[in-house]
């Protein structure tokens, strides 16, 4: 069900004068934990990992496999080029110096195997990316308010929908705010979404202003007894001032309506972008102060890597996945899973 800034239900005509979303993702139910599902459920879980991440290990699977071969003896041209190949995986320098390091230090002087490879960088990676898995953290009374950023194209608006798609399968009831108010094709993919998905949202004035559907978003969710308030928010360029002030702002009017709001503030980053990924958190989670990463758009085109240093860097952690384009493609992030889809060929 569609709402307005003011309050007002939308007409049959108003709710359908919209196009389908453009962007490629579906809305996705929710994924259980790995460890918690049945033993078929789990491998299936680890195949959806390994066909996201199907760049990254052909990477690590294929080019340092070659560098091994028979075995390989550890000196200066071997790091050189095991540390080129790791780079190839958009893990940045970071990471890539760590294994390096570790190989260095466990094998110098020794002819080194793909298998101690493999166990090397895997230890390395889990420490680097050490996390529980943390889903969304509720409220303990009232509406939990969920804030939504980063930049457009990043896979926002389809993210929103997936996590809508995952409370509402869970029985909760969802209201939307379209914050994003200066780009028009914005709020009518999301109207679209919550009129397929049964959430209720509030939408205003195309360049009208974000904090104030914020802030009603907000409101309508408390008066309503929703469970639910996600709240989506502008996504210009990371490097424009006033858009990070514009951030601080909806935070600042959500709480006037719920003191502790937001509960949790999501940075959506596209998996495709690579390194330019972290160039978008650095500017985000500052302004927003973000509680947790969706990696978006990790669906086999895109180098995973990119998880390792966004992880690392920011002590965020990565809360949830896109996995492809399939319904149930939104899926909590488990770091054993991830780090054994890069480099195991069977769970």
């Amino acid at each position: 069900m569609a709402w307005n800034l003011f309050g007002n239900k939308k007409t049959e005509n108003e709710q359908s004068d919209t196009n389908d979303p453009s962007e490629t993702d579906s809305p996705a139910s929710s994924q259980s934990p790995p460890k918690a599902e049945p033993t078929s459920k789990r491998k299936g879980f680890f195949g959806r990992f390994k066909q996201a991440l199907a760049k990254t290990y052909e990477v690590l699977n294929t080019d340092i496999r070659d560098l091994v071969k028979e075995g390989r003896l550890v000196d200066d041209d071997f790091l050189k080029e095991l540390f080129a190949a790791l780079v190839k995986t958009d893990m940045g320098s970071g990471p890539a110096t760590k294994i390096r390091e570790d190989i260095k230090t466990n094998y110098r002087g020794r002819r080194v195997f793909m298998a101690d490879l493999v166990e090397t960088a895997k230890s390395t990676i889990r420490q680097l990316m050490d996390q529980p898995e943390r889903p969304i953290e509720y409220a303990e009374n009232g509406p939990t308010v969920i804030m939504v950023c980063g930049v457009n194209g990043a896979g926002k608006t389809t993210s929103i929908a997936k996590l809508t798609n995952m409370f509402i399968q869970d029985g909760k009831k969802v209201v939307l705010g379209a914050g994003d108010t200066f780009r028009a094709a914005a709020v009518e993919q999301l109207t679209v979404w919550a009129d397929r998905l049964g959430a209720e949202i509030v939408t205003g004035k195309q360049g009208g202003d974000p904090a104030s559907v914020s802030y009603q978003a907000v409101e309508a969710a408390k008066n309503s007894g929703a469970d639910i308030c996600i709240v989506d928010t502008a996504g210009r360029l990371q490097t424009q001032s006033n858009l990070m002030d514009q951030l601080t702002k909806i935070r600042n009017v959500m709480q006037k309506v719920i003191p502790d709001a937001p509960h949790e503030c999501l940075l959506v980053l596209d998996a495709t972008a690579g390194q330019n990924a972290i160039s978008q958190a650095r500017g985000f989670s500052d302004a927003a102060g973000c509680t947790g990463i969706v990696l978006a758009k990790l669906d086999g085109t895109a180098k995973g890597g990119v998880a390792i240093p966004i992880r690392q860097e920011f002590n965020l952690p990565v809360k949830y996945i896109g996995l492809g384009e399939q319904p149930d493609d939104l899926a909590l992030f488990n770091v054993d899973t991830f780090v054994d889809a890069l480099f195991d060929a069977e769970e």
